[in-house]
């Protein structure tokens, strides 16, 4: 475990909310067994998506690889998440550094960004697929970064 505490549920920020994160969601809660307590529906500072679900051809992406996407809905970061999950992954080094600025955040927040999970041979950071429509390639890289987490910290868990 990361900081020697029992983390039971995580939080996933990226910018839009509805294609990375709620990706990285459910391939999390895919797991085995399975991540109930896992959530996602939050996004710092971007009010254009509260409330909707994953995009379309996220969803319609992650279908072909057997992942559920649409009941998650995106909100928006606040104070109270940062006591309220136990572990917080930013999506991107950008969020990351967003989540630290925050005034709400303590010190003794767990908060790690998810880049720290990639291996040498991926790009650095899971970049957001919309205007590149890079759906599969994303979807393949946040499973590849999700199983590297959980391994890293859960390690008695088995993966898909």
């Amino acid at each position: 475990m990361m900081s020697g505490k029992m983390i039971t549920s995580v939080l996933f920020v990226c910018l839009g909310n509805i294609c990375r994160s709620r990706t990285a969601q459910g391939n999390f809660r895919d797991k085995d067994p399975p991540w109930a307590l896992s959530d996602c529906r939050k996004s710092w500072n971007c009010g254009r998506h509260l409330a909707k679900s994953p995009y379309e051809l996220m969803r319609t992406t992650a279908a072909e690889f057997g992942y559920d996407l649409p009941p998650l809905h995106a909100g928006q970061v606040v104070q109270g998440d940062f006591s309220n999950f136990d572990l917080t992954v930013a999506i991107d080094e950008q969020k990351f550094r967003d989540l630290q600025a925050l005034p709400s955040r303590t010190d003794t927040v767990e908060l790690i960004v998810i880049g720290a999970y990639i291996t040498s041979d991926a790009p650095p950071d899971i970049r957001d697929p919309y205007n590149k429509r890079n759906f599969v390639g994303v979807l393949k890289l946040v499973q590849r970064v999700v199983n590297n987490m959980i391994l890293a910290n859960w390690p008695y868990y088995s993966r898909k």
